[in-house]
């Protein structure tokens, strides 16, 4: 997302789930506490930019908690598929054994040892040793089994039931980093709406200015997937900002990235802060087209490079995909695929 060239505060996004939820808490019940109305232009203005810059930070957070959940979705899936196959596996030793007890009652009584069948705690009646010694081997065998089996499948349900509650923890974050975006972005809009438009112009243009002689045309792509991915994010020009996507019909800063490199076959991690560690850091003044340019000191906001000291990005919302200055705001990283 553009903004402002000022030195953004380090947002600690790795942080434990609680201690972010409690930052976010806090940020928001902050947002009330600057009423737009009693400031200049120019810290409207600032204000502006400091709400899309939070915003940024508690999307990416937001996409991260949306990955965590969309992965245990599929951990518990392949989970609760194994506990079925244990299950199954459970009740046919359950009917072999079964059927020895009935042919031993047939023929002249129930071996004690198998009345364990008829327990509801076959592990704890199999604790006594003495059932062993008068078991055949082959009923020896499969009781053994069926324990092992029993234990497992108990310990699987137990693991995806701690599963089901990181899931549950990870959709109460996403939900709070959705909110938290959602205000910032509603106060934002209302005080670049409250500008007359002459001021908003000025904004506009301040978001989009910086060096443009930080580095040198930068040459071809590094890579022909680097070059694939550049086509990519140029057929995405003029798309919009929105926040939580990664394309095809609109984008936020990492999702068009992602987008983009999927489009060259290579899967990059939802989240710039994870984008800024899918390949090898090069110096700045060395940057190709194709290197993914990493924005603050937290690696909020992330573009592509273009060669002649421009990026493509997705700024912030009601600013579509476009080109700007790479010194646009101040460069924490350069990657490259």
């Amino acid at each position: 997302m553009g903004s402002h060239r000022r030195t953004a505060p380090s947002s600690g996004s790795e942080r434990s789930t609680a201690l972010a939820l409690g930052l976010l808490s806090a940020a928001a019940t902050a947002l009330g506490a600057v009423p737009a109305t009693a400031a200049p232009q120019e810290d409207s203005r600032a204000e502006v930019d400091r709400l899309y810059r939070e915003a940024e930070k508690a999307t990416e957070a937001y996409n991260a908690a949306d990955e965590r959940a969309d992965a245990l979705r599929r951990e518990i899936a392949d989970a609760q598929d194994g506990i079925a196959r244990k299950q199954h596996r459970v009740n046919t030793m359950r009917e072999t054994l079964g059927s020895l007890a009935g042919s031993q009652y047939r023929s002249g009584g129930l071996d004690p040892a198998l009345a364990l069948l008829l327990s509801e705690d076959p592990e704890d009646y199999l604790r006594k040793a003495s059932v062993l010694d008068r078991l055949g081997v082959h009923q020896t065998a499969e009781l053994r089994k069926l324990r092992g089996t029993l234990r497992s499948l108990s310990q699987d349900r137990a693991e995806a039931a701690k599963r089901l509650g990181a899931l549950e923890r990870s959709r109460k974050a996403a939900a709070t980093h959705k909110r938290t975006v959602e205000l910032k972005l509603a106060e934002a809009r209302r005080l670049l709406g409250s500008l007359p438009a002459g001021e908003r112009a000025a904004w506009d243009r301040a978001s989009r200015s910086g060096r443009t002689d930080l580095l040198g045309p930068g040459g071809a792509p590094a890579s022909g997937r680097a070059a694939a991915a550049v086509a990519a994010a140029r057929s995405a020009l003029g798309k919009p900002y929105v926040w939580g996507a990664n394309g095809p019909s609109g984008f936020d800063c990492s999702g068009l990235t992602q987008w983009a490199y999927a489009q060259a076959g290579v899967a990059l991690p939802r989240t710039s802060q994870a984008q800024r560690y899918a390949g090898r850091q090069v110096p700045l003044s060395e940057a190709r087209p194709g290197d993914l340019v990493l924005y603050r000191s937290d690696a909020s906001h992330v573009g592509m490079y273009m060669g002649n000291g421009q990026v493509i990005h997705a700024p912030y919302p009601g600013a579509p995909v476009r080109y700007d200055p790479v010194g646009m705001m101040p460069v924490s990283s350069v990657t490259r695929v």
